[in-house]
C-alpha cells in the first residue's frame, strides 16, 4: 500500500488507504467513523448485505494498527452506528488485543453508555485538544487550533477529459482543518466542492494520491 504525508505547524501525518492519519511525533493513530454494528442493524431489517462484511471493519482495523503499531488509537466519532447488537461482542474481543491506548472523541451515533466503553478500557471524551490541534468529531473552527474531525464522510468526483467519472473518498484538507475519510465499509460517502485553497487527496484501496485541479473555462476540472 501507498501511503502520503502531509505537515501541519511541522508535525508530520501520515495518510493511509484505509482512510486512518497517523500522528508521527504522539504515535497516534486517527479513525474516524467506523459506524460498527450497522450492518447487522440494516441485516436486521432484511437489507440484504453480506454477513462478511461485518467482518471486514475488524480486518482493515487489524491492517492500519499493524501498519503504524501506535501508542494511542484515536476513535474521531461515530465509532458504533446505534445501540448495542452483536457486534458489540465482536468489538470487545477486538479490543482486549490492542495493545495501544483507546480513546473514543464522542460523535452524533455514539449513544452506547460510557461506562460500556470504561469495562473494556476505553476513555469517551468530548474532544482532545493537544498541542495546538483540536481533536473532534464534527468539523470546528476554532481560533489558535488546527482541527482534525470526521463526520462529513467526505469524497471527491475526478472527471476525465470525456464524460467518465469517478467519485472517491479523501481526506479534505483546508487553512485550519483537515476531514477524514469515512473508514466504516458501509458508511455512503458525501461530494465535497474543493475551493483554490483545499488540498484534497483521494483514497483508493491501494494508495493515497493528491488531487491536481485544474481550472478550465467552463468549470474547475479535478
Amino acid at each position: 500500500m501507498s501511503t502520503l504525508e502531509t505537515k501541519v505547524n511541522n508535525q508530520h501525518f501520515i495518510m493511509h488507504p484505509s482512510g486512518v492519519l497517523f500522528w508521527k511525533e504522539k504515535s497516534m493513530l486517527l479513525i474516524s467513523d467506523v459506524h460498527l454494528g450497522k450492518i447487522s442493524h440494516f441485516r436486521k431489517f432484511g437489507a440484504a448485505v453480506p454477513q462478511a462484511a461485518i467482518q471486514k471493519n475488524f480486518e482493515l482495523m487489524d491492517v492500519a494498527v499493524n501498519f503504524f503499531q501506535p501508542e494511542v488509537l484515536v476513535f474521531m466519532g461515530d465509532l458504533f452506528h446505534s445501540s448495542l447488537n452483536k457486534e458489540w461482542q465482536l468489538f470487545e474481543a477486538w479490543a482486549s488485543t490492542i495493545t495501544s491506548d483507546i480513546i473514543l472523541v464522542a460523535g452524533n451515533h455514539d449513544i452506547i453508555s460510557p461506562l460500556k466503553y470504561e469495562k473494556v478500557g476505553i476513555r469517551v471524551v468530548s474532544e482532545i485538544q493537544l498541542d495546538g490541534f483540536l481533536l473532534t468529531h464534527h468539523p470546528e473552527e476554532r481560533e489558535g487550533f488546527f482541527n482534525f474531525s470526521g463526520h462529513i464522510h467526505p469524497a471527491v468526483r475526478l472527471q476525465g477529459m470525456g464524460r467518465q467519472s469517478i467519485r472517491l473518498s479523501c481526506f479534505f484538507k483546508s487553512e485550519n482543518q483537515l476531514i477524514l475519510p469515512a473508514f466504516g465499509t458501509f458508511t455512503g460517502t458525501y461530494t465535497l466542492e474543493p475551493k483554490a485553497n483545499n488540498e484534497v487527496f483521494a483514497v483508493t484501496q491501494e494508495e493515497v494520491f493528491q488531487v491536481q485541479m485544474k481550472e478550465t473555462k467552463r468549470k474547475r476540472r479535478y
